[in-house]
């Protein structure tokens, strides 16, 4: 029986841009749903990574890579960066054709750069496909959309509820977004599917990415230490003296270049710091905020279960912050949004900065219970007003936050007299 196919958010992007564009590239983390996605809005295909066919594909493509371009378009080539020439024949072929929507490229890993002579602007748009998040796996109700918040601030949200427990919360970020992991029939299914994904990169994928061969128990050391470290800003020296504790001696150039290749499989997701100069440079934590693109990824490498995570809120409550940064990033997708996050050493943070193009951003802390909600809106409207009076004394030349909200685990979504809004991440879109 044929798996039905549940609508992704960038469907509606990639439908948009290739009325806009020559080609389009998606990339993400193996198995996302890229090349299910791309067939849906191609009309020919090419897979580079067909076994009966790939050596002949490699000939072709270092003698006259053009006639691989050949077929009914927009033409899906899967696995572009198995030919990395190919992105100079598609952008040739964009130059000679003058026309939008006639290629989709989908990659599971970054290219080396230096493979390919062109950068394809003007040509070719990127796009990045993340996992599911769970308005996308139909767990969302979707009642809030974040653009909608943006738009009108004001908008009443009182009443709207989750239908989410902490129990399904647990469970979805065990299971993570993966498109596989729904089609199983039963929860034990779903759940290996990420353990599979660890082994395959582990095991091959990280050695494959560059052609540097690499020691998987060390590939799963580094996981498991990210993984004890995640949704913080732990430097690069903690995570090796981490590893380094629990497996073996590890050289910084090793260290970094382990990180380089899961960065470029799309497996590490790390969110940057924003600095709009409220205080001094010095004051500013600058290092990035450890975060996998998928919260599933940190559970199974530490070899949690739904129920160990239950009895342990405390440390689930750092993976609901992935769950969250991985489905609000799907959701300002649509809008060039970014993601960042804010914290001084004076103490004043606020986990999540939601960016839109047009210089608009919001202030977002996560609390997976109600019982810390009043600490996480002290610290947003702290920072508010902060940000205000710089902006008021001109030291600050930005717009002023568009909202202050606090996402929650919890059922009910509502507007406190302060403002701040409380927010079910089973209600957003």
């Amino acid at each position: 029986m044929k798996n039905k196919y549940l609508k992704r958010v960038i469907d509606d992007i990639l439908k948009e841009r290739l009325e806009m564009i020559g080609a389009i590239v998606i990339v993400g983390p193996k198995w996302c749903g890229k090349t299910t996605t791309g067939k849906r809005h191609a009309k020919s295909i090419l897979r580079l990574q067909d076994p009966d066919k790939r050596k002949s594909y490699l000939e072709l493509a270092d003698i006259q890579p053009s006639e691989l371009l050949n077929g009914e378009k927009p033409r899906l080539i899967d696995e572009w960066q198995v030919a990395p020439v190919l992105w100079d024949a598609v952008r040739l072929s964009v130059d000679e054709l003058s026309q939008d929507g006639l290629y989709i490229l989908t990659g599971s890993t970054s290219v080396n750069e230096e493979k390919i002579m062109h950068s394809g602007t003007g040509r070719i748009h990127r796009l990045t496909m993340k996992p599911m998040s769970l308005y996308e796996s139909k767990e969302s109700s979707g009642k809030i959309a974040i653009i909608d918040l943006f738009n009108s601030p004001d908008m009443n949200i009182n009443g709207i509820k989750s239908e989410l427990s902490i129990k399904d919360l647990i469970f979805a970020s065990c299971r993570g977004g993966w498109p596989e992991s729904l089609n199983k029939k039963n929860k034990k299914a779903q759940l290996f599917v990420v353990y599979n994904y660890i082994d395959n990169i582990c095991e091959s994928d990280v050695s494959t990415v560059d052609g540097v061969k690499r020691d998987p128990e060390r590939v799963k050391s580094i996981l498991q230490s990210y993984a004890r470290n995640i949704s913080t800003n732990a430097s690069d020296k903690t995570i090796m003296k981490d590893i380094r504790a629990n497996f073996t001696n590890i050289s910084q150039p090793t260290y970094y270049s382990y990180i380089d290749a899961l960065t470029r499989l799309f497996v590490i997701n790390n969110v940057h710091a924003w600095n709009p100069s409220i205080r001094s440079a010095t004051a500013m934590r600058s290092s990035s905020k450890k975060e996998f693109i998928d919260p599933s990824i940190a559970v199974a490498a530490l070899n949690l279960t739904p129920e160990m995570l239950l009895y342990d809120l405390n440390t689930f409550g750092f993976i609901f912050e992935n769950l969250c940064i991985r489905d609000l990033s799907v959701y300002l997708s649509p809008f060039d949004g970014k993601i960042s996050y804010y914290r001084d050493r004076y103490g004043l943070e606020a986990d999540c900065i939601l960016h839109l193009r047009d210089g608009r951003y919001a202030l977002i802390e996560f609390k997976l219970g109600s019982s810390e909600i009043e600490k996480g809106a002290k610290n947003l409207l702290k920072l508010d007003k902060l940000i205000k009076k710089n902006i008021k004394e001109k030291k600050l030349n930005i717009k002023e936050p568009s909202f202050l909200a606090i996402i929650t685990g919890g059922e009910l979504a509502y507007t406190r007299k302060d403002g701040v809004k409380i927010l079910p991440i089973g209600v957003l879109r």
